[in-house]
């Protein structure tokens, strides 16, 4: 049974940075795109990242700069380093398996077949 695994979220301060990683079980994510997700309290959840199975990678314009996608393979992880965070970014965010193996979209929320229960971060002074 698969099953997405998301840790790493927590409290710092604007500017700071966390790591979030996305484990799974019963699944390869090596031949897998994985994206990233995020929701804010009222709002819509959103794309925040995704890499494909040959390792290209997207980003969320509010994102882009800040954020960097990767994967072990080793581990069986795909992991968000979050940089100069901000207030905004405040969010539960959540991973997820794309359809597509060679294919990432941001937008496209219906192309996940799988998603992990979330970890909140929260960036606050």
């Amino acid at each position: 049974q698969l099953q997405l695994v998301e840790s790493g979220g927590g409290l710092v301060q604007p500017g700071g940075s966390l790591r979030l990683s996305c484990a799974a079980s019963g699944f390869t994510l090596n031949y897998a795109a994985i994206g990233w997700f995020r929701q804010a309290p009222g709002k819509e959840r959103e794309g925040v990242s995704c890499i494909t199975r040959g390792n290209n990678t997207i980003y969320g314009g509010s994102v882009k700069g800040r954020f960097t996608i990767s994967r072990d393979n080793a581990k069986n992880t795909v992991y968000l380093q979050m940089n100069s965070l901000k207030p905004e970014d405040t969010a539960v965010y959540y991973c997820a398996v794309s359809r597509w193996d060679y294919v990432c979209s941001l937008n496209n929320q219906q192309g996940y077949a799988y998603w992990g229960q979330g970890t909140q971060v929260t960036v606050s002074s």
